[in-house]
């Protein structure tokens, strides 16, 4: 079982993202689980949502004490909270950001690292810094976790109900563009 945990900010699409994580999981038939850690949350507040993926079927039901996998959608939340607390000795932690993955490295002592400007990624391919979707793009590269197909598929369903063609197109090229623009430190 691969756990994933999200840090990100209310209005980032932390809850969205894992959601969308798990459903592509789904269709490549694995068995999965995607929630938040809910509190008083609003615009802005710091918020996580966890994503669990296995081969078989999962039986825990608890928040993610010590991910396979941290992605980290907010830079601005380095230094503010723990975001490798339980982190796993072998794991991997993802960070929206403009700092290079070394210097991540150094400052948060982790060993595999990947790092890239999912925000402005996100501008220039949505018109929004909406880092969600593109940071799926890099935890798919940084882990081969899924294939990157499914992924795409799955973001033109989910959002086909709530946003314009213009917008689709933009988050699967931001999602394709994260993909190959992540850096690993």
């Amino acid at each position: 079982m691969i756990e994933i945990r999200w840090h990100g900010r209310g209005g980032q699409g932390v809850v969205t993202v894992s959601k969308l994580l798990a459903s592509s999981a789904l269709t490549e038939g694995k068995y999965i689980q995607a929630f938040p850690e809910f509190g008083p949350e609003r615009m802005g507040a710091p918020i996580k949502s966890f994503t669990r993926i296995s081969d078989e079927p999962i039986t825990i039901h608890s928040q993610v004490t010590n991910p396979d996998v941290v992605v980290v959608l907010d830079p601005t939340l380095i230094g503010e909270i723990d975001l490798t607390e339980g982190l796993k000795k072998d794991g991997v932690l993802i960070v929206n950001t403009t700092k290079s993955p070394q210097e991540l490295k150094k400052k948060l002592k982790v060993k595999r690292v990947y790092a890239l400007d999912a925000t402005k990624i996100a501008q220039e391919s949505i018109g929004r810094p909406i880092p969600n979707v593109p940071m799926l793009g890099a935890l798919v590269k940084a882990t081969g976790l899924l294939n990157l197909e499914p992924i795409i598929k799955d973001v033109r369903e989910s959002f086909q109900k709530k946003f314009k063609d213009e917008v689709i197109e933009g988050n699967v090229k931001a999602l394709e563009r994260a993909y190959r623009e992540v850096k690993e430190g």
